[in-house]
């Protein structure tokens, strides 16, 4: 970690804190950290997931893992430092919306526990909800729905999560659920039951 610069002087404990965002808002905030492998369905149930969430009167926000990589990170690339400080920045973005009483929903492969740990780590753990979107390998494949598990076997895209780079599934997640078998808004369903309890205030 970086030494903090002599001209920084923070002031975290001077502004209006996260009970007076949810206040505001009239909702817990949380970050849903969905992880899993590329295909797994992740950004299907998300999008259907803030859809009803939104419907509800929640103040939601969906962050993608193309999407981020074509913005605030679009200067990184795959390898295992790049990953990480991917992974990083996102965790400090959600700890941001998360103060300020948002529900983020999050996307991203964050293939081993070590980042996801350090993703918990500056969010904050009570604050943070892990859910494992536990899809087989070959079922991803199959779907292949950007058409990168192809690529990867033809060597066309490298340290490919699943593949030739490893993905680490969680050992303790907060939620694990199935899309095989499943339609992507009986998955959601399953997600939205279990965070409805947790965002809304008595």
């Amino acid at each position: 970690m970086k030494e903090r610069p002599g001209n920084i002087f923070t002031f975290h404990d001077e502004v209006l804190g996260k009970e007076d965002k949810e206040a505001l808002l009239g909702q817990r905030a949380y970050a849903v950290w969905m992880t899993g492998l590329s295909g797994s369905g992740k950004t299907t149930i998300a999008k259907i997931l803030e859809r009803r969430l939104h419907a509800e009167g929640f103040l939601t926000r969906l962050l993608d893992g193309d999407n981020v990589r074509d913005g605030l990170n679009r200067n990184l690339g795959f390898t295992a430092e790049d990953r990480a400080e991917n992974i990083r920045r996102i965790a400090e973005v959600n700890k941001l919306f998360t103060e300020c009483g948002v529900i983020t929903i999050n996307c991203f492969v964050s293939p081993t526990k070590e980042i996801r740990s350090s993703a918990k780590n500056i969010i904050g753990a009570e604050h943070f909800l892990e859910v494992f979107v536990d899809t087989p390998l070959e079922v991803c494949e199959f779907r292949d729905v950007k058409g990168l598990y192809k690529k990867a076997r033809r060597g066309e895209i490298k340290n490919f999560t699943g593949l030739d780079a490893p993905f680490e599934a969680p050992d303790n997640p907060s939620l694990a659920v199935t899309t095989e078998g499943k339609t992507p808004e009986q998955t959601a369903d399953d997600l939205y039951r279990f965070l409805h309890a947790k965002i809304k205030r008595k």
